[in-house]
């Protein structure tokens, strides 16, 4: 038993899942250095943290070094970051209020929903939709951080893609939503 328990930290303790949790140290140490009113040293934390989601999940898929943990924390320190980002942009003015709203909302549904499902055993895996939103999230708030350069060209583009991954993300809940749905019938049966 005590070699079983050894083994599952062994799993644990691997390249993907230790870049997945600095990149949750790294909010914090984000949001610090933004206030202090090092935008371009935010930047670069962000951009840093971004990059650890994409090697994390390359390293992991390659060598196999997918676990239960890795599953569920990478897209919670994602989303964590994004949204932190986001609602320190907004409160800067760079970035949008409504988006941050419709995104934190569309998270409590899908950790509600997911928390749900896993406890009846159904585990529903990310989507092309889901990694496309994320990715243009991203896209957009790394052009937030540039918010006064566009709105003296009178080209909001910055917010323009953030509206883009709104729609991205709201299209992968509906069918995050719809593929929960089927699997949790085929189940229960």
């Amino acid at each position: 038993m005590e070699k079983e328990s050894g083994q599952k930290k062994q799993k644990i303790l691997n390249v993907p899942n230790v870049l997945t949790m600095i990149r949750a140290i790294l909010i914090p140490v984000y949001w610090v250095v933004f206030m202090d009113g090092h935008r371009w040293w935010a930047l670069g934390i962000f951009v840093f943290a971004s990059l650890t989601d994409l090697a994390d999940g390359y390293i992991a898929r390659k060598y196999d070094l997918i676990t239960d943990f890795g599953k569920l924390m990478d897209p919670l320190a994602d989303k964590l970051m994004v949204l932190s980002v986001m609602l320190s942009l907004a409160i800067k003015g760079w970035a949008p209020w409504a988006p941050l709203l419709i995104l934190l909302c569309k998270e409590a549904l899908m950790v509600l929903g997911g928390a749900l499902l896993y406890k009846k055993g159904v585990v529903v895996y990310a989507i092309w939709i889901g990694k496309a939103a994320q990715a243009t999230a991203v896209a957009g708030l790394i052009l937030c951080f540039f918010h006064e350069q566009f709105m003296a060209m009178g080209l909001p583009l910055h917010w323009i893609v953030i509206w883009c991954a709104v729609a991205l993300t709201l299209a992968a809940l509906f069918i995050y939503g719809r593929d929960a749905i089927r699997k949790y019938k085929e189940a229960k049966q």
